[in-house]
């Protein structure tokens, strides 16, 4: 069967079994032929990504042993244990915290907070308004005596970004200077804001700005979103900690929960004392047979992650064909996962969404809408047709019903299930 014929029949089959029009199909075609060198360029990190986590798997010597479940307090969890040191190595650090136990992101973010700041501490946050579920844990929202950071007297500011959505590295000097600051938080991916997202060596040039001015000043990174978008980590660039989710990324869609810590060794171990007990830190946690799937989540992270990567490119492509404001544009360079579109309407925003979620392996027939989202200040509309419930590596959608109505699309555990999803939300904005 020739190309044009194999092209007529995948076209019938887009029309007759998934009620896709030609419209859409056409958009689709024209979008993916113009991505084809940012593709090759996704595939490569790729590759490089996979021999840095092949690398840390063979000089760690995992083997079948580390996959055995314990129970109880986990004393000597060698797969736990070993688990640590093979993060550490992709990571570039000098230990690593990984844990089933970290319930999402924010967990991960707010323990690595907790573990290194104590009171008369300062916080300040380099990349503006932090992500929405943080704003309760410093204590920017939420009621006074919930155990903030303010409520444990670690005070706080927050440097608005530059015109151009970098950092306002005048003012950040002049905090600096004028402030004894503890830690400086630096947020990798935009949010729910507009703003670049930041690579791993730019983040490394925000840290090494600080580190000028203030040595012991201690840099942390909310990594959500980015690992493996980069041939490296902003650890690699002198981060002193990093952290994120492994139900994103770094758990390629396998990981049924957990999250990560990475960097320095004595704040590691800090951030084990917040999450465990002062005394015990790494030394206890149960793996009760989790181990595997962590491995092999992070073994497929580097593939995984390209696969979202390309989801997110034809997904720009694609709507800034319809004439949307995308951010980033199907030519720049990619450092997370997400896809941001400014539709400037409430009902584009649920198109959209119940697109996704029409494309999605599981619950295709649920309905999104808006509700009150726990640790969110707005209505949050989510598509999320996971195998993992929550799972942003797998194809999904949400965004705060809030002007400008914006969505965030972000995942696709394969490209061409992901590539379906957005069809189906395209076509569903062009009936409107």
């Amino acid at each position: 069967m020739n190309e044009s014929a194999k092209a007529i029949k995948k076209n019938k089959f887009m029309r007759e079994a998934l009620g896709l029009s030609d419209s859409v199909i056409n958009l689709a075609e024209l979008a993916e032929n113009a991505l084809k060198e940012q593709f090759a360029r996704v595939d490569d990190t790729a590759q490089i990504n996979q021999w840095r986590v092949m690398k840390a798997f063979a000089d760690n010597r995992v083997s079948e042993a580390h996959f055995a479940p314990t129970t109880g307090y986990g004393y000597d969890d060698l797969g736990r244990d070993t688990l640590d040191k093979v993060y550490a190595d992709i990571f570039g650090t000098e230990d690593a915290l990984v844990r089933h136990n970290f319930v999402n992101g924010t967990h991960a973010l707010s323990t690595m907070l907790f573990g290194v700041l104590r009171p008369g501490d300062h916080l300040v946050s380099a990349t503006g308004k932090p992500y929405d579920t943080l704003e309760e844990a410093i204590g920017i929202s939420g009621k006074a005596g919930s155990g903030s950071l303010k409520d444990f007297g670690v005070t706080y500011t927050e440097i608005p970004l530059a015109n151009d959505g970098n950092p306002d590295f005048d003012e950040l000097a002049f905090t600096l200077s004028h402030m004894n600051v503890r830690a400086v938080m630096i947020q990798r991916s935009k949010g729910y804001g507009r703003r670049p997202t930041y690579s791993a060596e730019k983040i490394g040039e925000i840290v090494s700005f600080v580190k000028e001015r203030s040595p012991e000043t201690i840099c942390i990174v909310d990594n959500c979103y980015g690992e493996f978008a980069d041939i490296k980590e902003p650890t690699h660039f002198g981060a002193d900690l990093a952290a994120g989710s492994l139900i994103k990324n770094p758990g390629g869609g396998i990981a049924p929960c957990g999250g990560y810590i990475a960097g320095r060794a004595d704040l590691v171990e800090l951030c084990a004392y917040r999450l465990t007990s002062v005394g015990i830190g790494k030394e206890c946690g149960a793996s009760l047979g989790l181990n595997r799937q962590l491995y092999q989540g992070l073994f497929m992270a580097p593939h995984i992650t390209a696969q979202a990567i390309k989801s997110a490119l034809f997904c720009s492509a694609v709507f800034e064909k319809l004439g949307f404001d995308v951010d980033p544009l199907p030519t720049e360079a990619r450092h997370d996962i997400i896809q941001s579109i400014q539709f400037g309407d409430p009902e584009k925003v649920k198109a959209f969404c119940r697109g996704i979620q029409k494309g999605a392996p599981v619950d295709s027939f649920v309905t999104p809408e808006p509700w009150d989202m726990p640790g969110y200040s707005d209505q949050v509309i989510m598509a999320a047709g996971a195998f993992v419930q929550g799972s942003s590596i797998e194809l999904s959608a949400d965004a705060p019903m809030r002007e400008p109505y914006m969505v965030y699309m972000q995942g696709g555990l394969t490209y061409e299930s992901a590539k379906l999803g957005i069809m189906v939300a395209a076509d569903k904005i062009m009936k409107l």
